[in-house]
Order: structure tokens, then sequence, then C-alpha cells
């Protein structure tokens, strides 16, 4: 919520040219209150719902609302927030149940109550204030509505036909996604938010609860699409959804019930579904809720988000002049708050639809995955919430006493790291014919004192022509060899404990281009040389070069540049090698299907296009030191249709790891210039997860990770066991040190370089001397008269 509601119960400003006539299309919680809203601020309005349902016929049981949620409330309306206050039912703690053991979570703090209740509250309030509901009616269409009304509310729900009325107006995508769930209620009231697991013969099933009254709990039963065919629900008719699936339910999650009966309303099985707009309102037509934004109930967010926008519609209608000017400060005031929610919810959703490669994991990691999954709820959040359940956790990760989750070892074939910080690849593009300078030795040397267990080097090219710009380095002559090893040097002498990674790729037909800053991906003014790909396609067509197919001699060179490069690597002391394979460069090139259009045995299949990588890699990997690692860097999606997918992710990290790749470093995109990433914080996590879980092989996650209680929150929930971060080290290059400073820790996860121990304390930054304040235990020592 904007810190501004707090002022939002003053009365319309008095020089609105509009709304006086307010339509508003469904009759939910967000629509409601949206009309009770404008209705208060504004008595002159005349205000009218239509709602097609009776006043007590309603989809779902219980609503959750933070306290976040009702504050906005509060100061928006205090007659609603007191009547719903009188009816909260609050609770605590998370119960999750793994294989027969209950593990708990306390200090989490929800308030819910039933959606029947919630809407008579708001029925009440709107007759109290003077608006008509019109309920068992189809609301007119929206242009009658337009035409006689300056505002019209679409609160008409997920499937929307104002929105589906006028596609091009609002430019919805709707994304289904892979579970079915079923919304029920039980005779019972749970002392706890409840996660049960139920393991089957046909998969993975889940049941979410909770409380909403003194007698009954909301029940959300969920598999995915596959289990659920599999155990026959699918045959189940939705006339028959409220009878034999639930009775099936209750008998799977008897315990979680005592053996009590679930009953539904209504109740069918459904995908859930998120909803996303480009535009919010379309003239003097605006949706709000579940019409203009969806997030997933796993993080109960559905009614909050629907009521904070009614909270805000009404405060934007109050302090804008024009209608125009209020609906767009609506959406730019609700959209952040929204996108942000609904990645969370994202988030939260997946994780559900992998639970099956989650139940593995032992109890309390299992638990705190769960509570973390929607990243939202952090390590250190939740060991504010719980410190005792926090601390069982990570005893069970064997983290020494005192030692956060992130500054424990973590062992790669003969290489042992003392953390899990990995100093990302950044390009740096300074070099001169693929020499690296001091600046590369400051850089990297700068980031090797930070405390990070291992610092790589930005893409090291194989090759003159394989250099995305003429300032990347490279390891194709002796003379770059030689200026690596001094860097490594100083990083073994000066930095002990710290190890030092090579990054080896092509640029494929990302090549021959200016410096970042220059103008990314745009070709040389002059001075180009000639490129080669897995396929003839410019990356930019009509900008960049069209690329030469190489043939079978081109790709017997490029092999044979790379296993030149590990052994120049080799030699000059690099302690770790990892294959680019990612970002649109030559070997992801070949990956990718949108990039590779061959047709002789190293295209069409997963398995052809696999074939030039491995290749490389069985050959890099026998020119590699056998005691040293190497990984490899993949790009788990490239987030456009047609491209990799999550099942080809998998079988690419698979097939890297069975020719002896010994972790997977999971990036995403970069590979088509017409990509749409899901940008957020750890956006790209979920993808290394994904292939740590279901595979069981170690990953390096990366991708927004930009906070220590980010690393310790994926080390510890078992996401991933290292964790790569760029701009965080160029914003500091003591990232790590810093990081254990802030943590209190000072153990051998985090040495500080002797000529730096005395800076290991962070500086006060304010005045320390100021005197306590008045303290009222001493107020009845003074005389009463008065000195």
């Amino acid at each position: 919520m904007s810190p501004r509601v707090s002022n939002r119960s003053t009365p319309v400003n008095t020089r609105l040219r509009a709304p006086l006539r307010v339509a508003v299309i469904g009759g939910g919680p967000g629509g409601l209150y949206a009309a009770a809203l404008l209705k208060r601020f504004d008595p002159r309005r005349e205000i009218t719902v239509w709602e097609r349902r009776a006043p007590d016929d309603t989809f779902g049981f219980g609503v959750v609302l933070s306290d976040e949620t009702l504050g906005g409330i509060e100061a928006a309306d205090p007659t609603v927030h007191r009547a719903l206050s009188d009816e909260f039912v609050r609770w605590d703690d998370i119960d999750i149940v793994h294989r027969g053991r209950t593990l708990i979570s306390s200090g989490h703090g929800f308030a819910a109550l039933g959606r029947r209740t919630l809407l008579r509250i708001l029925h009440r309030r709107c007759e109290e204030l003077g608006i008509r509901i019109r309920f068992r009616t189809a609301a007119p269409p929206v242009d009658e509505l337009t035409a006689s009304h300056d505002l019209v509310i679409a609160a008409d729900g997920a499937g929307s036909t104002t929105r589906g009325a006028d596609p091009a107006a609002y430019g919805p995508r709707i994304t289904t996604h892979r579970c079915r769930y079923i919304w029920l209620a039980a005779p019972v009231a749970f002392d706890s938010f409840r996660f049960e697991i139920a393991e089957t013969e046909h998969g993975v099933m889940q049941l979410h609860a909770y409380p909403y009254a003194a007698d009954a709990s909301t029940v959300v039963v969920e598999m995915r699409e596959e289990v659920w065919r599999a155990a026959g629900f699918d045959a189940d008719a939705p006339a028959a959804a409220g009878s034999r699936s639930v009775e099936r339910c209750a008998a799977i999650f008897a315990d979680a019930l005592g053996g009590r009966p679930l009953h539904g309303r209504d109740s069918t099985w459904t995908a859930f579904r998120t909803v996303v707009n480009e535009r919010w309102s379309h003239g003097r037509t605006v949706l709000v809720g579940d019409a203009a934004h969806t997030a997933h109930f796993s993080i109960g967010s559905g009614t909050k988000l629907a009521v904070e926008d009614a909270v805000a519609l009404a405060a934007c209608v109050a302090e804008q002049t024009t209608l125009d000017d209020a609906l767009a400060a609506y959406e730019a005031e609700r959209r952040p708050v929204v996108e942000s929610t609904q990645r969370a919810a994202t988030a939260s959703l997946r994780w559900f639809e992998e639970l099956g490669t989650y139940v593995g994991q032992p109890p309390r990691q299992f638990a705190f995955n769960l509570l973390t999954r929607s990243r939202r709820v952090t390590h250190d959040n939740l060991r504010l919430r719980d410190r005792a359940f926090t601390d069982a956790v990570e005893r069970d990760f064997d983290c020494p006493p005192g030692t956060p989750p992130m500054f424990t070892p973590f062992r790669l074939r003969g290489l042992t790291l003392r953390n899990r910080v990995v100093v990302s690849p950044m390009d740096v593009y300074g070099a001169q014919d693929g020499v690296p300078d001091d600046f590369h030795l400051v850089h990297l040397g700068a980031r090797a004192l930070g405390g990070a267990a291992l610092v790589m080097t930005e893409m090291v090219c194989v090759s003159a022509r394989g250099r995305i710009t003429p300032g990347c380095t490279g390891l194709y002559t002796s003379e770059q060899a030689v200026a690596w090893r001094r860097i490594t040097d100083f990083v073994h002498d000066r930095a002990p404990g710290t190890a030092i990674g090579v990054q080896l790729g092509h640029s494929g037909r990302k090549g021959s281009t200016r410096r970042m800053w220059e103008g990314m991906d745009d070709p040389l003014p002059r001075g180009n040389w000639p490129l080669v790909a897995a396929s003839p396609l410019p990356y930019r067509p009509g900008v960049s070069q069209v690329p030469q197919q190489l043939d079978r001699s081109g790709l017997d060179s490029v092999r044979t540049e790379f296993v030149e490069a590990a052994r120049r690597a080799a030699d000059a002391g690099f302690d770790l090698l990892e294959l680019h394979c990612a970002h649109g460069y030559l070997l992801s090139g070949f990956l990718s299907p949108l990039t590779n259009r061959r047709t002789d045995a190293y295209g069409g299949s997963l398995t052809n296009r696999l074939r030039f990588p491995l290749e490389v890699f069985d050959a890099v990997r026998g020119a590699w030191p056998a005691d040293r690692p190497v990984t490899v860097r993949i790009s788990a999606t490239d987030w456009a249709p047609g491209g990799t997918t999550d099942d080809d992710a998998l079988a690419i990290a698979r097939a890297f790891v069975e020719h002896g790749a010994d972790a997977i470093d999971v990036s995403t995109g970069q590979v088509v210039p017409g990509e749409r990433p899901e940008y957020g914080r750890s956006y790209q996590t979920p993808y290394a997860d994904r292939i740590r879980n279901v595979l069981g092989v170690p990953v390096i996650a990366v991708g927004a990770i930009s906070s220590w209680d980010d690393v310790n929150s994926l080390v510890l929930a078992g996401r991933a066991d290292l964790c790569a971060l760029a701009r965080p080290h160029l914003y500091d290059p003591h990232w790590t040190l810093h990081a254990a400073a802030e943590q209190g820790y000072a153990g051998p996860g985090a040495p500080w370089p002797d000529p730096y121990r005395a800076g290991s304390r962070k500086p006060p930054t304010g005045r320390t001397d100021a005197p306590n304040p008045p303290r009222i235990s001493l107020t009845g020592l003074l005389d009463p008269a008065g000195p």
C-alpha cells in the first residue's frame, strides 16, 4: 500500500470534473469496496452495482487479509474496518506435514474471515451509503454503461466479460498453469495455516488449509494435471465434483481432517490462470481486482489486491482533477505493487508445480524451502519470526554454530570452495589484442581480496575471430597466457584460499561488435572480422553480419581452438574451467532451435544439437587436469516462443553431467534479440533449482541475486549450491566480506586479508554520545508542585 493511504479519508476534491454517475460491474469485494469508498468520498454520486449472482452465492470460503491491507481499509473507511475486526480469526503458526512428520514455524501472523461474511459487511455498508446493488442481474453492455455513466468499474473477475469484449483495448495475456485444484471447506477450525503432502500411487498431491471461522476452514486440494488424470479425477463431471471428488479428497487427507468430511460450493476442478493486462483502463472504463490481474492462491493475495485496488482507485479519483489523470495515477500506483505480487505468486505456484522434486529433501529443509518459495519470506525474515526453527534447519544443513549457510564450504572435484559466493563473469572489454592488462589485474584481484570463494574471469575467447569486441581477452597466444598467469599468481599469493576460474567461449554470430557502452550488439564501424555460427542467421536481421555456417573443417578447427585454450588456461594456473554454452554465443547457438537450423548431424533433434557442444566439452575435459573441475554455463530458456524448453534444459544439463561436468551454471536468455524475460529478484534461480532437484546435480544460480539474505535462502533451501553475483560485486568488490561483517560472522568462510583486518568492523556513522531519552519511571520523583 502507498504510504499516503493514511490521508485517504478526506472528501473528494471539488475541482474534479467527473464522475458523478458510476457503474460497477461485479459485486465481489473489489467492486463493492470501490463503490463504498467513492460514495463515502462524495455523497452526491449515484452508484449502481450489478451482480449476476444472489447475495450469498459466491465462490470460495475464507479470505485472508494482511495487516498492511487492513491498515489501508482503516484509513479509508473505519466503519468497514471495525466490522471486519469483529469477525477475524487470527493465528501465527504454519504447519507443514511431510512424510508423517509435522514441522511448525511460528510468528507469521494471519487474519481471515468468511467470504460470505466479508460480502455481507460490504453489502451493509453500501446500503448505508445509498448505493444500489442489483443482484441476480447481468450488467448492460459496457457501451451502454459508458454512454450513461461517468465511470465504469469492471470488477467482473478473472474471466472478465468487459475485458473479453475489447481485448485490443486492454492487451490481456492469460497463462494457464499446470496444476488442477478444487476449492473446498471443512467443518473444523485448524489452529494454523496447514500444508500437507500426500504421496500417492498416482503422484504427489497437496492440501492448503486455514481457518476462517470458529468452526470452519478453507481447504484447497491441488496436484499436477498428469497426477489429476492418473488418479481419475478427470472422470468426475463438474456436477459430480461436489460428491465423488470431494469424498475422495477427504479420504486422501483423512488424517489432516480427523476423518471429517469436506464440502463444496459449486466446487469444480480448475487450472489457475495468471491474468496480465498491458492497460487497465480504456476511456471511462477501468479494471480492478482479478479483471486486471490475478495472483495464485498459494500466497493469498486475490482479495487483498482487489481491496487495495479499490482504495487506490477511490483515492486517485479524489486527488486528481480529471478522470483521465485519475485512472492513469491509479494504474501508475498499483501496477508496480501488483507486478511484484504476481512475481512472488508465480514463484510460489511454480514451486508447487514442481513439488514432486522436493519431497525427498530432509524434513526441515523441505519446510524451509516451502516457506521461502515465493522469495518474499527469506532466511533473515524467517529468522526474525522464528529463530528456533531457522536454527534447527541450519543444524540439519551442518552449519557450524554461528555460521550463516553462505559461509559453509563446498567441494567440486579436487577443489574445495570456502563459501558459496562466486564473482560472476563480467566482460570489461579492456584488452588489447586479447591480452589482459593492469585493469584486469586490479579488477579481478580486488574481488579476490573481497572474500568470494571463486572469482571468474570474463568470457575468455579461444580465437581472435571468436571475440565479441576488440576489447575481449583471449587465450589463443602465449603472450595472453603469460598475462593471465600474472593474475592467477596474484590471487593465489595475496588472497590465499580464493579460487580463480576461467570461462572459455567463442562469440559465434554475436561477434565483431562495439564495446557495450559504445552500442551493445552494434557492428563495428570498421575493421569487422568474419563470423561463424551453427547456421547462417544474423543476430539482428538487417543490422548484424550474416555468419558463415561451420562445415566439418570449421567444426574441427573450433574444437582444436578450445582445447589449446584449455591447455594454456591450465598452465596459467586457473583452478576451474567453465565452458560457455549460453547467451547465444557459438556453442549456445548449436543448442537452441531458434539459432540452429542445420539439416545435418548437428541440427534438428536436441540429440543432434547437443552433438558439437559435447564434442567440444569432451575434448576440453580431456585436456584439462583431472583433479580440477569443469562447469558448463547454459541458457535454460530463450525467453522466446519456439526456443529451449524446460525439458530441453534438463536434457542439456544431464548430457553435460554424464560427460563429466562437475556443475551446471544456470543462466537464461540473450540468445535472440526479441526475448521477453520475466525480470525480478532472483528471477533466474528457479531454472537452477529445477535442474538441481530433478537431476540431483550441483548448480550455480545467477540472475539478480543481490543480497546475502538471498544467498543464505537459496543455499539453505537446497535450490542452489553456489550463487554467482555480478553487479553487486561491481558496486562493492568486498561484498562477501561485508556480508560476513553485517551478519556478525568472522570464521574461516570469510577471512579478511591481514592488511584489511582493521576494517572488518563497520565504521560508526552517527553520533553515539547523545543522552538517553527521559524515563517515565523517573517522573514520580519530581516535585508535583514544580521547581
